[in-house]
């Protein structure tokens, strides 16, 4: 009797955690809806894409309001450190689990949790101090895109390490065994076997580091330039979408403000895109 109360007092308790982590989902989402909302009216979707430039006022009528130069820098940053991070992140979680031996396997591992817990805003300061004045000498000015990449791809590489390492620890060890019976090489049965394998795992580590490098602030706008245009090259500065809120947001007023939220529900938008993309791409069976 007294076990069955336990597992029903359980039961309640996780839906309820599950019914309250889904509500306040849907109310940042309507926060973001209902904010957003004036600008929406005032100024209308189209001009977020079709004017000359950003320069808002608080009168949506006599500003500018283009996201477009934004959205682009937003997606060419996070598509350039996805593309960096990850294939570093997975080669190091392989490395952890089928070359390296447990005395260097484990203190890797803590170096890589380590990296994981420092303050964005640490990154951003070795990117303005260290990173922005190498590229600088390589091809001035030095804040731009490239910087944002490498500062991005730095913070989201324990991301997708650490999801991969435990995804590839979690391949069943008989299924390992009974690889190595059959003569196959290690290379082979990484390639062929474990990351097959621990492919859910591997595409829950890409979609949580793409959304981290969507949503991070304070290192991409100490490095990025924060110049509202399309980057035509890695050395061209940009501004994100995050950068922009951070700027504005203090001083912003009236559909000003209004487009700011907008900028909010652009990003939100972007993310429920790229989980709805990953579940199609992987079948469903992927969990974040």
């Amino acid at each position: 009797m007294f076990r069955w109360r336990s597992d029903t007092v359980l039961t309640w308790t996780l839906r309820g955690c599950a019914v309250i982590s889904g509500a306040v989902i849907l109310l940042i989402v309507l926060f973001l809806v209902v904010e957003s909302l004036p600008a929406l009216r005032q100024i209308g979707i189209a001009r977020f894409f079709s004017d000359a430039s950003w320069h808002p006022t608080a009168n949506g009528i006599d500003g500018s309001f283009n996201l477009t130069p934004m959205l682009l820098g937003t997606l060419l940053a996070t598509a350039g450190a996805v593309l960096l991070a990850t294939p570093l992140g997975i080669g190091s979680a392989v490395f952890c689990n089928f070359y390296a031996p447990a005395i260097i396997a484990r203190p890797f591992r803590r170096l890589v949790e380590l990296l994981a817990g420092i303050p964005s805003v640490v990154f951003g300061l070795w990117g303005l101090v260290v990173l922005v004045p190498l590229i600088g000498r390589l091809h001035p000015p030095g804040p731009g895109l490239l910087a944002a990449i490498i500062i991005l791809a730095v913070m989201i590489l324990p991301t997708v390490a650490l999801l991969a390492d435990a995804a590839l620890a979690n391949v069943p060890a008989e299924t390992l065994r009974g690889v190595a019976a059959l003569g196959l090489s290690r290379w082979r049965t990484v390639c062929q076997v474990a990351l097959p394998t621990a492919r859910p795992g591997l595409m829950t580590g890409v979609i949580l580091e793409t959304g981290r490098a969507l949503g991070e602030t304070m290192a991409v706008l100490m490095v990025c330039g924060n110049v509202v245009r399309v980057p035509h090259s890695l050395f061209d500065p940009m501004r994100t979408l995050t950068a922009n809120i951070a700027l504005e947001m203090s001083f912003a007023m009236g559909d000003h403000r209004s487009a700011l939220f907008v900028c909010g529900l652009v990003l939100t938008g972007l993310i429920v895109l790229l989980v709805t993309a990953a579940e199609i791409i992987s079948g469903g069976h992927i969990h974040v």
